[in-house]
């Protein structure tokens, strides 16, 4: 591969060696010349040429100017000589080449002015063997005007379509990524509550047993018919990954806060107007994560919720009577607590949590999709 690089130079193509092959045209100018010094000049200038060309097209930094200010000499050279102005379109398509901004504008600007002077010198000197070839050395040199630009920006163009297309791929990466993280939180929240409920009520069906065997067996039916309920909603979840409404998760909020024997307070109750069905599953998501740590690590007898919606924000508070959160690193390590905050800066939200008479949970996110109506 290595050796394949070498003949064969990336964005150059084997184009310049096409042209190696086919470029007999110097030794028609050359053998013209009435001395045998002179011949053996043109030759030894043609083979030079090419060989610098070929090193050219494999040079990074300063050798780039060595070798095309070698270039740019041999062409002059056979131009003053020979009256061959044609390596300047090869010249001219291996500045096009040259990715280096400052590099490809400095030599640019040279061969121009070197190009120029050498086609003048033979206008006023008024060599035959050239003025015979004026329509060709027009368009040569209005090659050299126009090329090197056209290969500069399309090689541009293209290196910036492959970063594209880099980006775009690692776009691509990240939102699987981040798509593999929200079915987690999702599958953890979900789990969560039901196998807490579950484990709520199998505690106290297995104090019941003996007391009071029927109501043991009441709650484990509701363990049973809760157990049936989480298969379902995993089931769902995978299988139409759907949306959940505040009003539907208040209902099961409703169910396992009173499974736990906490009483739920729940401010007057208000449908959210005008807001999407990602941004109310994000906030049922949290919701149901903070009633979720409610029941497990609270130890409240009274849950209150309360949520509104503003102009530009919706906000809802989670408010317990609980022992409330004293060890900050309970709150690091918690994965509940972090997968809210993330889930809330996803859509540039805020959790804000006050240990002050039990436990304060007030989640904040911005009602984006209203402020873009108005807008």
């Amino acid at each position: 591969m290595k050796k394949r690089y070498l003949i064969f130079q990336k964005g150059s193509g084997i184009s310049p060696y096409i042209w190696s092959v086919f470029s007999i045209l110097p030794f028609y100018f050359i053998f013209q010349a009435s001395s045998t010094f002179e011949i053996t000049i043109g030759i030894v200038l043609t083979i030079l040429f090419f060989i610098a060309l070929r090193f050219a097209f494999i040079s990074t930094r300063w050798p780039v100017y060595l070798w095309t200010s070698i270039l740019i000499a041999i062409s002059i050279t056979m131009t003053v000589l020979f009256q061959y102005a044609y390596f300047a379109f090869y010249i001219a398509y291996y500045n096009g080449n040259i990715k280096n901004r400052i590099a490809f504008i400095t030599l640019y600007i040279i061969h121009l002015v070197c190009t120029t002077i050498s086609i003048n010198y033979n206008l006023v000197m008024q060599k035959e063997t050239f003025l015979t070839q004026i329509p060709f050395v027009i368009i040569i040199y209005i090659s050299v005007i126009l090329l090197p630009f056209n290969l500069y920006n399309k090689i541009k163009q293209g290196k910036l379509e492959e970063q594209l297309e880099t980006a775009n791929n690692r776009i691509a990466e990240l939102v699987k990524q981040e798509e593999r993280q929200r079915i987690a939180r999702d599958l953890h929240d979900t789990l969560g509550q039901k196998l807490s409920l579950i484990g709520l009520k199998s505690d106290l069906a297995r104090k019941l047993v003996y007391k009071d065997p029927e109501k043991a067996r009441s709650e484990m039916k509701d363990v049973q018919q809760t157990a049936r309920t989480a298969l379902k909603e995993v089931r769902t979840m995978v299988s139409q990954m759907r949306g959940i409404r505040l009003k539907e998760e208040i209902v099961r909020i409703n169910q396992i806060l009173n499974a736990a024997e906490i009483e739920f307070i729940i401010s007057e109750e208000k449908e959210l107007n005008n807001v999407s069905l990602f941004l109310e599953n994000i906030l049922s998501m949290c919701l149901k994560e903070a009633v979720t740590n409610v029941v497990k690590h609270s130890q409240a007898t009274i849950c209150r919720i309360s949520i509104n919606q503003t102009l530009n924000e919706i906000s809802i508070i989670v408010h317990d009577n609980g022992i409330g959160i004293h060890d900050d690193k309970a709150y690091q390590k918690g994965s509940g607590l972090l997968g809210m905050q993330e889930r809330l800066e996803f859509v540039n939200g805020s959790l804000e949590i006050d240990s002050e008479n039990g436990t304060k949970l007030i989640m904040k996110v911005p009602d984006v999709r209203k402020q873009l109506g108005k807008e």
